[in-house]
């Protein structure tokens, strides 16, 4: 471990730069933000301007820590305490790992309050918070609690329907029962009130919109078109896709064959952005909605609640998540009916139908952003200003995909580099970052560093003397002092 990595302040660490004995809170709040998350670590030694001073007692320290912990925390989390020593100075780092109890409380000073992490800030959990824990805690999820709705007091005229024509079975009582629509009392789950004709959950609701130019005021005319959907969760899927298909066109090209078909949106991909959103949003969220906004240039998909594992999808690789559901029951109800695949490779099939498609181009790359209560997906119009006759097909697209080829293995052989260097996980994934923003081509100094990663100088020039002594960067000369770009070899 190198401390000089994680100078900064970061979502998934935080620096004290002394044991503050007589204010614990200031820290233990951390703890139980780490705890009730993904987890974190917690480093005494280096100050609020990134120096690195250490601790006179490093032994002590970590004992009172650990005692604070037991006796201020509850439950206790599960954490590792290390002492670490870096250029003759000892520092106490604390590891804190996501907790399965949720949620963890801080008991000192008379109160008893559970926190979470908001960026690079540990804050008082909202009561909408405190019930995610709770539901998390006990291993339970929000779809699966009982409602106060009797199975007989709703109809499932549409989920019948689609069932059938999906499966060829017909969707019995009982397997509502086993489907753990209902529950043993004959209560609806909250899952079945979500599938029900007329869902009496009123935030379940699809917004959608086709907009006129480029975002939500662009001239006299605000929106071409504009409906709200309510009801089933099936009937919002169908709802949603038609929505767009109406609202959008198909461009064709001849060929010596007959013509070809160039949707503006891949209709699959369409279809698995509308789905996951409905599946997998937060339906504690209360006063928020499902959204779809289409512009001229591309396609905006908003779903209330962020990641399920409270971590931030622009910091995966979306290649390779592992599938975390939030609503488990409704998530299998839709696998069962082939409405969506089992093994969250979602991410996957939406780039893989834009990839797949005649007239792509990489800036029309699917883009998936989140926040800690928010999900957005934006597909990019694959016709706007493409001039048809640009359009290659056959041959000439076998020309063009060889010459990506030749441009990806370039690209990896960077990748290959930076994960064969001694460095952290955090450094190496800024080094990607960096390398994906720039390429070959692109010339950069700390200042562009700061600005593409979001991270302090101090960090920047770190990074850039990592990437030199990699052999990775060279300096640039006449594009004035400390200027650099990736070596090509």
């Amino acid at each position: 471990m190198n401390l000089s990595d994680f100078i900064g302040e970061a979502t998934e660490y935080e620096k004290k730069e002394m044991l503050e004995e007589r204010k614990p809170k200031s820290w233990l709040k951390s703890v139980s933000a780490f705890a009730n998350g993904v987890g974190g670590i917690l480093f005494f030694g280096i100050s609020n301007d990134d120096l690195l001073v250490g601790l006179d007692d490093a032994k002590g320290a970590s004992e009172k820590i650990s005692e604070a912990i037991k006796s201020k925390m509850d439950p206790v989390p599960q954490t590792v305490l290390e002492i670490h020593t870096e250029g003759g100075k000892e520092f106490v780092v604390l590891k804190v790992l996501s907790g399965q109890e949720t949620p963890y409380y801080y008991t000192g000073d008379g109160n008893r309050v559970s926190y979470v992490r908001i960026g690079n800030e540990s804050v008082p959990a909202s009561a909408m918070d405190l019930k995610r824990l709770v539901l998390r805690g006990s291993n339970t999820s929000f779809d699966s609690l009982s409602s106060r709705y009797p199975f007989e007091a709703l109809a499932f005229t549409k989920l019948r329907s689609v069932y059938r024509m999906k499966t060829g079975t017909e969707l019995t009582d009982s397997d509502f029962s086993s489907f753990e629509l209902v529950d043993e009392a004959g209560m609806l789950t909250n899952a079945g009130v979500l599938l029900a004709d007329d869902s009496p959950m009123r935030h379940s609701r699809l917004f959608c919109t086709r907009w006129y130019g480029l975002d939500k005021a662009s001239g006299i005319i605000e929106a071409l078109d504009d409906k709200e959907y309510s009801g089933s969760l099936v009937s919002l899927l169908q709802n949603g896709t038609e929505f767009v298909k109406n609202n959008t066109k198909k461009r064709w090209k001849k060929t010596g064959s007959g013509r070809v078909e160039m949707p503006e949106y891949p209709e699959q991909a369409v279809h698995e952005v509308i789905v996951n959103a409905l599946i997998h949003r937060d339906y504690m969220e209360i006063g928020s909605e499902v959204h779809i906004d289409i512009f001229d240039d591309r396609l905006e998909v908003y779903s209330p609640g962020g990641m399920a594992d409270g971590t931030l999808i622009q910091d995966q690789d979306t290649d390779n998540i592992s599938s975390k559901r939030r609503n488990p029951i409704i998530a299998d109800v839709f696998s069962r009916m082939h409405l969506m695949e089992r093994r969250g490779s979602g991410f996957r099939k939406i780039k893989g139908d834009y990839r797949n498609a005649l007239n792509y181009r990489v800036e029309v790359e699917p883009l998936f952003t989140s926040t800690p209560t928010s999900f957005f997906v934006t597909l990019y119009n694959l016709n706007y200003n493409v001039p048809i006759e640009k359009v290659l097909i056959g041959s000439e697209k076998v020309a063009v995909e060889n010459e990506k080829v030749l441009i990806a293995s370039e690209n990896l052989l960077v990748g290959f580099a930076i994960d064969g260097l001694a460095v952290n996980k955090n450094t190496k994934e800024n080094m990607r970052k960096l390398f994906a923003h720039l390429s070959f081509d692109g010339i950069f100094g700390r200042n562009d560093i700061m600005e593409i990663l979001s991270i302090s100088i101090t960090a920047a020039g770190n990074l850039i003397n990592k990437l030199k002594e990699a052999g990775l960067i060279e300096a640039v000369r006449g594009q004035g002092k400390g200027k650099y770009r990736f070596v090509n070899q």
